[in-house]
């Protein structure tokens, strides 16, 4: 098996519909063991969705934001396995503020939230996963969407997406030095409780069934877990500063999320 004998942190588990949910699964299924990492509020919901794992893991409850609440994650891993291999960023918010309305009216206040939360703590992660790694071989992989262009919809969030992106770059940078390898998966939409948050979220899933060469199962997370289970793998041992996109192909095509506005008459389309 592929992560046989490998020790990975999976954050972001709040219910057996998530990515990161799916993640855990498939990691277990590969011979992986896993710890869960929940932020203090979701503890309860995270407990209800690691019984449902073919072996419940233990869950520390975390604060990727905050500094000591990653310092306690740190010497809670210690003293569990005593070191790690692995690290999934499966972590996201923005108040509503900085997802929907006016992209320049947004408080500075509910940016700084947003921005700490999706692009820093990546960075507290790899750290974390720095100080732990037994050596060469380890991996840092983060839950993406595509940043590259601006979106109808998501308005700050893909602005994090973007510094999250930056992010890996410069990680891949430095703990390539030691070994360590940082990669991006962008992923498609995806039926989560994050995406219950995004405004028309709908436009986005209307866009990928019109757009994706390949059918999308937005109900599905799986494809997403099985890439980052390659990614902790030694078979990805070559590959670092990469994004990787799980998304049916979607990003590949030319095209515009809404239809263009029509032409007026007697003018060319």
């Amino acid at each position: 098996m592929i992560l046989e004998g490998k020790r990975l942190l999976i954050t972001g588990v709040v219910n057996d519909d998530s990515i990161a949910f799916a993640t855990a699964r498939r990691a277990q299924a590969l011979g992986a063991q896993v710890v869960l990492s929940a932020f203090p509020r979701d503890l309860a919901r995270t407990l209800e969705a690691a019984r449902t794992l073919p072996s419940e893991p233990p869950i520390i409850a975390a604060d990727l934001a905050s500094e000591d609440d990653v310092a306690a994650l740190r010497s809670s891993i210690e003293e569990l396995w005593g070191g790690l291999d692995g690290a999934l960023h499966a972590i996201a918010f923005a108040p509503r503020s900085a997802l929907s309305g006016e992209f320049m009216e947004t408080p500075a206040g509910d940016l700084d939230i947003a921005f700490q939360t999706s692009a820093v703590s990546y960075a507290s992660l790899g750290r974390l996963l720095r100080d732990l790694s037994p050596g060469p071989g380890s991996s840092l992989v983060g839950l993406d969407f595509d940043a590259a262009g601006a979106w109808p919809v998501y308005n700050w969030m893909g602005v994090c997406k973007a510094a999250l992106e930056a992010a890996n770059r410069y990680l891949a940078r430095d703990l390539g030095r030691i070994g360590i390898r940082a990669n991006l998966i962008a992923a498609g939409p995806i039926h989560t409780r994050a995406a219950g948050g995004i405004p028309d979220f709908d436009l986005l899933l209307e866009a990928w069934e019109v757009r994706a060469p390949l059918e999308w199962d937005p109900a599905d997370g799986y494809p997403v877990a099985d890439t980052a289970c390659f990614l902790f793998s030694d078979l990805s041992r070559a590959m670092t500063g990469e994004i990787l996109h799980v998304d049916g192909g979607y990003h590949a095509m030319a095209g515009a999320l809404r239809e263009p506005t029509r032409a007026r008459q007697g003018e060319p389309a």
